[in-house]
């Protein structure tokens, strides 16, 4: 099966993105399932129904979340009515769940969105959760398990993979907003420690720079803003996964301009 993942989608400008791209890039790299993370979404933080009904028009199969599932009130019933999750490593009561599996070109893909811990909301063990995750999946045959791990720290990021190389088939992060450049397959596991937003890239992680710098120089927050114009990108990965083993992968970067830049794992 070939799966495509899209790290956070930042408000408008990213929800415009994936409209133009996202069926041109199913059908010319033949990509079986799409995964997304939402939680900027809907002008920056959370998702709406509107929003999440256009996404899923666009070609997205399931989405995951992260610090900012929470920040609309119209999330709540939406865990009933769309394929949307929200970190798994939260704790029991919290509506929705962070775990489904899925049917994908004969195959199951179970998808699995964890937080990390570093400047991070009140969560469970991540690491905890994540190895109990996994062996109730292999537990049910389930070999093609894809990770959204939502955290700020590269280090966490990276402190998974080693944890859980060989045992799942890809782990990607996500929040930063910023890509980062290692892209690999490690031990048959696909591996990117983030792969940045989908949305503005000509300011402060999709959002206007005034704010953010206001904050830097004087410490004073403010309410941070999606510029109404900008220039875009979208950032997509692709993987190729059989009988849990990831053979290949693939990073495109799409500009609103027509460039497009491609990465290809390597393999260790």
């Amino acid at each position: 099966m070939r799966i495509a993942f899209i790290g956070d989608i930042v408000g408008a400008p990213g929800r415009k993105m994936i409209e133009e791209h996202l069926k041109k890039l199913r059908a010319e790299y033949g990509v079986d399932f799409v995964i997304a993370n939402y939680e900027n979404a809907s002008h920056g933080f959370g998702l709406t129904l509107k929003n999440a009904n256009e996404l899923v028009a666009c070609g997205i199969d399931v989405m995951s979340g992260g610090n900012h599932t929470w920040d609309k009130k119209d999330i709540l019933p939406l865990f009933e009515t769309h394929e949307l999750l929200r970190p798994h490593n939260y704790p029991q009561g919290v509506p929705g769940t962070g775990c489904k599996v899925y049917e994908v070109a004969g195959e199951k893909l179970a998808v699995l969105n964890l937080m990390g811990h570093y400047s991070m909301p009140f969560t469970d063990n991540a690491f905890r959760c994540a190895l109990e995750s996994v062996e109730t999946l292999h537990e049910q045959g389930i070999k093609n398990i894809f990770i959204d791990f939502h955290a700020e720290a590269t280090s966490e990021k990276r402190a998974l993979l080693m944890l859980l190389q060989g045992k799942v088939s890809a782990i990607v992060g996500t929040h930063t907003h910023v890509g980062t450049d290692d892209l690999q397959i490690v031990n048959a596991t696909g591996y990117l420690s983030d792969i940045g937003l989908t949305g503005c890239r000509d300011n402060v992680i999709g959002m206007d720079e005034k704010v953010p710098l206001k904050q830097f120089l004087t410490g004073m927050k403010g309410h941070f803003e999606i510029p109404k114009k900008c220039k875009k990108i979208l950032q997509i990965v692709l993987f190729d996964f059989k009988e849990g083993l990831c053979s290949e992968a693939i990073k495109l970067k799409i500009l609103d301009d027509g460039r497009v830049f491609k990465t290809q794992a390597w393999i260790d």
